[in-house]
């Protein structure tokens, strides 16, 4: 199994990352499809997956307040740590934060879940979806406004916040799907079959354009601070929701593998973006390239153990 699931992600790296280096494909177009992902294919899989099922088949509140809970948990430590410790500046404790406690869920976590689950993994990454756009992306972007602005204005930001969420496709996906589910309103087969065929290109264009993504990054800000993301971010991240899910929870074995494993995901590729848009640059590129390479081989392990 390990082989069936590992093999052809590699491929697909490796076949983003070698498109990009000759040049068949320019980092312009890899932009493109990783618009097209995230805002298109990825939301037509989760909405597909979701709503056609009941809520109870896709609801599990002790799922969400565990993965919720430890996301909060980390994402505090960091930025108490980085303050402390570090002497990071507000809006650069809330930017590295946000790398030591999210995964790259969408594209990486649909990609490899999906090869493992199929479309029943829409179902966990749909809840961490929920955790990462409604809460943690929020707080970080306040926090670093907040930071940013010597006389911030809290309304304006909440409300230029909150209207980026409302935009967001990934958290409309879920949204619609969820209520489809609520309310069991069942979407015509036709169109149910456009989202289908839309969704079945999310998982190997999002390989390929991480893969692609990769041309150019190199490690060359590698500090304490660094380690420290990586570890929270790939080893304790895992971990913990790991013990909570099966210590705090009587949910099936293979909920607990798929919230371990999305919780073993490296760090998500907007990350780096934010880390360009509020001046820490290769700071942050460089724990996002080692978190990357590392967390392929704690996947792979997991994957070994328990598929």
């Amino acid at each position: 199994m390990i082989f069936s699931v590992i093999f052809p992600v590699f491929f697909l790296l490796f076949l983003g990352f070698i498109s990009v280096r000759i040049q068949l494909i320019s980092k312009e177009q890899i932009h493109a499809l990783s618009a097209f992902v995230i805002k298109i294919a990825l939301p037509a899989l989760l909405f597909h997956a979701l709503a056609s099922k009941d809520l109870h088949e896709i609801w599990y509140p002790s799922y969400f307040f565990i993965y919720a809970g430890v996301t909060a948990f980390l994402f505090i430590m960091a930025f108490v740590i980085g303050r402390k410790v570090f002497a990071n500046s507000f809006t650069h404790a809330s930017i590295y934060s946000h790398g030591a406690s999210m995964s790259n869920t969408g594209l990486l976590g649909a990609a490899i879940l999906t090869l493992l689950m199929g479309n029943e993994a829409m179902i966990y990454l749909s809840l961490v979806v929920i955790i990462e756009s409604v809460f943690l992306i929020p707080t970080v972007l306040v926090l670093a406004e907040l930071g940013r602005q010597n006389q911030a204005d809290l309304t304006a930001i909440l409300k230029s916040t909150f209207v980026t969420l409302f935009k967001n496709p990934l958290f409309l996906s879920v949204v619609l799907g969820m209520s489809c589910a609520i309310f069991q309103v069942q979407i015509p087969q036709t169109l149910d079959q456009v989202f289908a065929m839309l969704g079945q290109t999310a998982s190997p264009l999002a390989l390929f354009i991480i893969g692609g993504g990769m041309v150019g990054l190199t490690i060359q800000s590698v500090n304490l601070q660094t380690v420290y993301l990586v570890v929270s971010k790939n080893i304790a991240m895992p971990i913990l929701v790991y013990l909570g899910l099966s210590y705090f929870t009587d949910l099936e074995k293979k909920m607990i593998y798929a919230g371990t494993l999305i919780a073993a995901l490296p760090m998500p590729s907007i990350f780096g973006i934010f880390g360009q848009i509020y001046g820490l640059n290769e700071k942050a590129l460089t724990p996002l390239m080692i978190s990357t390479i590392f967390s392929f081989v704690v996947i792979s392990v997991l994957i070994g153990l328990w598929w």
